[in-house]
């Protein structure tokens, strides 16, 4: 039988976490339960969403992503505290009341919708020239005022808008890690008092621009913090031409970004600038990824649903037609499909994984794959037709 694999909190992937006071509760607290369902996130899509009112921001590059993201969580999210998420109130008469946003789930800050998508603790996010995904350390659940995904999904949203909002293009290029920088420190003061609430992240994203060559090359700025990872295929050659080198303080204890972790963008992200192709393959994965299969397996799975898109193995659950389907619908069934061949393995405890295969360099026993939340983005680059 396996056993289940519990971690202590000065050895982990949240190891910086125990510098943190525990605050107990006196044996009196009277715990109040809410019949507030959570948010149900979608498990895959094309786009995440954008606020009706956002300002249209179209890149001067003449590339861009058809990407789509495709999500498991190892249990479902917990809903954002207020004040990210205004819970309607009980009462038509009541003060201040906000019956009329009961059917309104979406999250905000700053009065501002936040943007991406949550998955367990981690959090993605698409658009035409930005695609991330970010890990959130689930082991804040366990503390008073601790919330993992509110820290994910908020330092991506603020990355996203730095990024979109950047001067950049002909002789200035982007700076993806001050874009973090800022993203970070933003983070921190949305969730100081009186709103005060911990959490860590693993940061990856991968921006998309282009040179001032004539014809221009698209660019690739990838920028990684932690043990997320940002692969890159070219399909025509059937390799793999670029990933990310993980980053840890000790096994199963990644650089992370926020409370008590010591780790900051400009000391610790890295940053890669390289040339890609058209038709390359971007992939945004979180550790229920990496941590279940080996590049040659992602890169074998990656191309082989390409094939089957190709071929007309197309979601029939959708309900278009053949011809409806984009190139973004393809990259969605790519990163369905590469979540669900992770997905077998994280749940298997006999399997032979990179997880094990770490944990053992360690001189620890552990065997299987490794449950977690499993996030991808697969963005493709792409030429404007305009």
């Amino acid at each position: 039988m396996h056993a289940l694999r519990l971690r202590i909190p000065n050895k982990g992937k949240f190891g910086v976490l125990h510098q943190l006071p525990v605050r107990r509760l006196p044996s009196s607290t009277i715990y109040r339960c809410f019949s507030i369902r959570p948010v149900q996130e979608p498990n895959a899509g094309t786009t995440t969403p954008v606020p009706d009112e956002a300002p249209h921001f179209k890149s001067k590059s003449p590339y861009y992503f058809e990407a789509g993201y495709a999500l498991y969580a190892k249990r479902p999210s917990r809903p954002f505290p207020p004040p990210f998420l205004s819970y309607p109130s009980a009462s038509f008469s009541e003060p201040l009341s906000t019956y009329n946003k009961s059917r309104d789930r979406r999250s905000y800050v700053n009065g501002e919708m936040i943007r991406g998508v949550t998955n367990g603790d981690d959090a993605v996010l698409v658009s035409d020239s930005f695609i991330g995904a970010n890990d959130g350390v689930g082991a804040w659940a366990t503390r008073e005022k601790g919330h993992a995904a509110l820290w994910s999904r908020l330092i991506l949203h603020f990355w996203a808008l730095e990024a979109e909002r950047a001067k950049y293009g002909d002789s200035s290029e982007p700076d993806p890690v001050s874009y973090l920088q800022r993203a970070y420190e933003q983070t921190k003061q949305a969730t100081s008092e009186p709103n005060e609430w911990y959490g860590t992240t693993t940061a990856c994203a991968a921006l998309l621009g282009s040179d001032t060559n004539n014809p221009p090359h698209p660019i690739l700025y990838v920028t990684q913090l932690g043990d997320s990872q940002i692969i890159v295929l070219r399909p025509r050659n059937r390799e793999i031409i670029f990933k990310t080198t993980e980053q840890w303080h000790w096994f199963d204890c990644p650089r992370q970004l926020g409370t008590n972790s010591p780790d900051n963008p400009m000391s610790n992200a890295v940053l890669d600038r390289f040339e890609i192709e058209e038709d390359d393959v971007i992939l945004a994965m979180t550790d229920g990824v990496v941590d279940n299969l080996w590049d040659h397996e992602v890169l074998q799975n990656v191309l082989d649903s390409m094939e089957k898109w190709k071929n007309g193995a197309k979601n029939a659950e959708d309900g278009k037609e053949p011809g409806e389907h984009s190139y973004a619908d393809g990259m969605r069934f790519v990163a369905q499909e590469l979540v669900n061949a992770a997905r077998v393995i994280a749940e298997d405890p006999f399997a032979e994984s990179p997880y094990m295969e770490k944990a053992v360099d360690e001189g620890l026993s552990i065997e299987g794959g490794k449950l977690d939340d499993i996030s991808v983005v697969a963005a493709q680059c792409k030429r404007r037709k305009v």
